[in-house]
């Protein structure tokens, strides 16, 4: 499985970067106006948008290259929180696009969304 690409200085994000967590809870409501709820999954689910800026030509062509080989959204890989160095083995990015932007030399910005799966 592929890992998430880290920049030169050994960081997988630069601040500020957001972490989410995502709850999933069915409730079914009965005619009498009774509910009953169920979690969806044991434990919440996380999503980072993870932003970089001043990235030199090599880091942002890495970025990517990975992006690319992930095929966006479709491909899974390892990805390390970058709050709390957990690394979470079941991720994808959320979008099949990414930004990228390059403004000169060691000045590219790039984001993305990463979300952990189940």
């Amino acid at each position: 499985m592929a890992n998430f690409p880290s920049l030169k200085t050994g960081v997988v994000a630069q601040y500020p970067s957001d972490r989410m967590q995502r709850f999933s809870t069915q409730v079914h409501r009965f005619l009498d106006g009774s509910e009953q709820r169920f979690r969806g999954f044991g434990a919440p689910l996380k999503r980072w948008l993870i932003r970089f800026e001043l990235l030199d030509d090599a880091e942002l062509a890495r970025l990517e290259a990975f992006f690319v080989e992930q095929s966006g959204r479709a491909g899974t890989f390892a990805f390390t929180d970058p709050w709390d160095g957990s690394v979470h083995a079941n991720c994808s990015f959320e979008s099949d696009e990414m930004t990228a932007d390059y403004h000169g030399p060691r000045d590219g910005a790039a984001s993305v969304l990463v979300k952990e799966n189940r």
